[in-house]
């Protein structure tokens, strides 16, 4: 059997193979709240035979999305318009739903990437970013407030809020994102954190705000349904934070009872050089499996069926996420398994394209007019 097609488990969450949709921001959203475009987009990633679906980055608190357009789990509205959205993929597909909880911390308050991607002042709807110090993330920014305790508090009771929101909404799994320079990575470098209290400075205060945050959360979503971590591995830029620390936040996570780490890079800091090529952050996903048990995401430019398929034959991770991937080609997992010799799960209303050549990519469709 093709490696990428056995199943895995997650905590108590069976996975039916080891594709995973990563989350892709999409900046379609209206007041935090999804639309008919992310009925329309996570419905098609729906029906591509992944093991595991990954929503967006989904803002706990109004301030905390990237955009004035980012999805959001902060409202009574927002979980109803994301009820909407999940009711019709459960209709008519059965993969695990997981949703990526965010706070974007200083790189909040921003434009969608087609219209550039600049802080939005505030005459112009935008509003005051915060973060654990108060250092720009651009060069020409202004820089963000300083988070207090109190405020510190809040946004912790926020992620449990919006944990406790997903888990009424029957989501499968959750997913803290601590990468890509947003709020919780910005606590783990020092490159973005200087605070002179218990959550700057040393490597063990600049985790605890991110090990709070995974505590609070593990403690209310239902037991048995995973709660995993995105972590960046490394900022690609000296003195920032590398895979060791890394490889001791996973260790500290996998002890706190985290079901899985998704290892990617970058994002914090426009000083940035990164080496980009196919696969160029399997090595930092490699690296991390060979310290903990729990399973490893790698991601990162994966593009070829071959290429995820000696990920996970080679033991340099346990799964892989994809999304470029998945939006230049919604069906990639079906072509994957035709190519490797995998199944996947179809809906019965598209049986009848499988092309002769690749029956039984589907599995047993005798049942029905073929």
């Amino acid at each position: 059997m093709s490696p990428l097609f056995t199943p895995l488990a997650l905590d108590g969450l069976q996975l039916a193979n080891r594709i995973v949709v990563a989350p892709m921001c999409q900046y379609s959203a209206e007041d935090g709240c999804a639309t008919d475009w992310h009925l329309m987009h996570l419905g098609q990633m729906a029906m591509s035979g992944a093991g595991l679906l990954i929503l967006e980055a989904t803002a706990v608190r109004p301030e905390g999305r990237i955009s004035p357009h980012d999805l959001g789990l902060y409202s009574d509205a927002n979980e109803a318009a994301l009820a909407r959205v999940i009711g019709a993929i459960r209709k008519y597909a059965d993969l695990p739903l997981c949703v990526q909880l965010a706070h974007a911390g200083r790189k909040a308050s921003s434009r969608a990437p087609w219209l550039g991607g600049a802080l939005v002042p505030a005459d112009e709807g935008g509003w005051q970013p915060l973060a654990p110090s108060p250092l720009a993330h651009g060069r020409d920014e202004p820089p963000p407030a300083e988070l207090n305790e109190t405020a510190l508090r809040e946004i912790r009771e926020a992620f449990v809020a919006a944990a406790q929101r997903a888990a009424r909404l029957g989501l499968d799994a959750i997913e803290l994102h601590a990468a890509h320079g947003y709020l919780l990575h910005q606590f783990l470098s020092p490159l973005s954190n200087r605070r002179m209290d218990s959550y700057g400075g040393s490597l063990e205060n600049r985790m605890r705000f991110p090990l709070e945050v995974f505590d609070a959360v593990r403690a209310v979503f239902p037991a048995g349904k995973p709660v995993g971590v995105r972590i960046s591995a490394s900022d690609w830029v000296g003195g920032g934070w590398d895979v060791a620390q890394s490889l001791e936040f996973a260790t500290a996570l996998e002890a706190r009872g985290c079901a899985f780490i998704h290892v990617s890079s970058g994002g914090l800091s426009v000083e940035q050089k990164i080496p980009l090529a196919p696969g160029y952050q399997v090595a930092f996903a490699k690296q991390v499996r060979h310290r903990v048990n729990m399973p490893v995401i790698a991601v990162g430019l994966l593009t070829e069926p071959e290429q995820a398929e000696a990920i996970v034959a080679n033991g340099e991770a346990d799964l892989v996420a994809l999304a470029r991937g998945m939006l230049w080609n919604p069906r990639w997992p079906w072509h994957a398994a035709a190519r490797l010799g995998g199944t996947v799960a179809a809906p019965p209303q598209y049986w009848r394209c499988e092309p002769r050549e690749y029956k039984g990519v589907f599995g047993d469709t005798t049942t029905g007019q073929r």
